[in-house]
């Protein structure tokens, strides 16, 4: 049965509003009460009475597999594009989605330079080297390459290094490089085809950064699904090296993240020194609306103090490969030793940032109007509004309306504003315009209906106060089946 709030946009009686508000307090007395609050979560309090600059909101990036570390007083990520590498920097985690992207790594030879994906960096000495996958075209010839940087800079310049293949899999398809550094020597984990499954989990040894030593051995690794066993990375404390990986079709909402662990004296090429932890360890939050998370990996705080996983999920619990956006939030340890990764948060959930992070500047405005700074939204015209939405939308309310000339303006202080709301088969076309210029025109259609999509960054613009109006066109494309426009959240950045 597909939830109300799945169907395309209409006007909804106002009594619906009601008897869908009733149905989910029923629901959340059913499941032991609400969903947890992170520290800092606004969901659970008051909204601040001014703008928060130790706090931030998913997502980060509008890409999947994404992979990032912080360096030099940095953050860097990179995540699946397709036709190239690029990289994204920023000195606060509440920055990176507008940051602005540097291509770091496109490639002339045909036979390696379609469907790139899964970057990841590491550094070694003085240089980085970047691991990625890539095919000509066609899927099952996707093997793994390297790169290496040309100065001390996870930006590059990179320049090609090699072909990364195990010599009893040297043409056979493979996926998702990850590094295990172990007992000071390098292993190269991956998924390719083993006698288990043809996205299985392997590891070969390394004798440098860009040089495969020795076969690769195979793993049985669980998963729940059947279908794969993919992006292997590593975490290491407490005397042991845990591998933790991707299982199920990405596709799926039941995506997710399991685990195994190595003891420290232990040889990692031997299957059985491996122990499986039973069920996942990250997986779907449907209270909280986040499917099919996973393809992930780690990285520290600033200051070195707090261990965060960074990871994409999707606002839809449909089949699709599409919606899969960049998320991160902090874990902790277990008494045992182990890592707990938790619980996948809303996407908009309030977070404070990690411990060192000087600070974004960033705040919200919801569609009613509350903020959490200097920032408000006014309408003109008829819209309709409510909760029907659920989990799909910010603060679980939004506005939206079909009627052309309809308006909603957002007034800000700030540097700029990026509009979140929802996709939909029966939204249309809106023209958004920055201080009384030019609009621009936007298509809020979406083939499934997600939650909290990205539709708008607006330029830079000088720090102060500003006005963008969202204008109702009842316009829409050929596929759609209405005109509605959706406004939901607004993220204003400040600095």
């Amino acid at each position: 049965m597909r939830a109300p709030h799945t169907l395309p946009r209409r006007p909804v009686p106002r009594h619906a509003y009601a008897v869908v508000a009733a149905l989910l307090a029923l629901l959340t007395g059913l499941l032991g009460g609400a969903p947890e609050a992170s520290a800092g979560d606004t969901r659970a309090a008051a909204p601040a009475p001014a703008a928060a600059a130790g706090t931030f909101r998913n997502p980060l990036n509008t890409g999947p597999d994404p992979f990032m570390t912080h360096w030099n007083g940095m953050y860097y990520l990179t995540a699946t594009q397709g036709d190239s590498v690029r990289m994204w920097r920023s000195p606060s985690l509440g920055t990176l989605l507008t940051s602005d992207p540097v291509t770091v790594w496109t490639d002339s030879d045909p036979s390696r330079n379609r469907d790139i994906w899964a970057p990841e960096f590491y550094r070694f000495g003085d240089r980085w080297y970047l691991y990625y996958t890539a095919d000509d075209g066609v899927d099952d010839h996707h093997r793994l390459y390297v790169l290496e940087s040309d100065r001390d800079d996870p930006a590059g310049p990179y320049h090609f290094k090699a072909k990364l293949a195990p010599p009893n899999h040297a043409n056979d398809f493979a996926i998702d490089a990850g590094i295990l550094q172990h007992n000071g020597r390098l292993y190269l984990a991956y998924s390719g085809i083993n006698q288990y499954q043809h996205n299985g989990l392997n590891i070969a040894p390394m004798s440098d950064p860009y040089t495969v030593s020795g076969n690769a051995v195979a793993f049985d690794a669980a998963g729940g699904c059947p279908e794969v066993r993919e992006g292997p990375e590593f975490l290491y404390r407490n005397g042991r090296t845990w591998m933790t990986y991707s299982a199920c079709d990405t596709g799926k909402p039941d995506y997710q993240i399991r685990m195994m662990s190595l003891p420290s004296a232990a040889d990692p090429l031997v299957p059985a020194n491996w122990t499986q932890r039973s069920g996942a360890v990250f997986s779907r939050a449907d209270d909280r609306g986040v499917y099919g998370p996973g393809h992930h990996a780690f990285f520290r705080s600033p200051d070195g103090t707090e261990d965060w996983i960074v990871y994409h999920a999707k606002t839809t619990s449909d089949y699709t490969y599409s919606n899969r956006t960049t998320r991160a939030q902090k874990f902790t340890w277990k008494a045992d030793g182990s890592p707990d990764l938790g619980r996948p948060l809303a996407l908009g959930a309030t977070q404070d940032l990690p411990s060192g992070d000087p600070g974004s500047g960033t705040y919200w405005i919801n569609d009613d109007g509350r903020s959490s700074g200097d920032g408000t939204v006014s309408y003109t015209g008829t819209w309709n509004s409510g909760t029907g939405c659920a989990t799909q939308c910010f603060w679980g309310d939004d506005h939206w309306s079909d009627r052309a000339g309809n308006t909603a303006t957002y007034t800000f202080t700030g540097t700029r504003i990026a509009l979140l709301s929802v996709r939909d088969t029966g939204n249309g076309i809106a023209a958004v315009s920055v201080d009384g210029g030019p609009e621009q025109r936007l298509d809020y259609y979406g083939a499934l209906r997600t939650g909290e999509t990205l539709q708008y960054v607006s330029p830079r613009l000088p720090s102060g106060r500003h006005t963008l109006r969202v204008r109702v066109t009842g316009e829409r494309n050929d596929r759609s089946g209405a005109s509605f426009v959706s406004v939901d959240r607004a993220e204003v950045y400040t600095n």
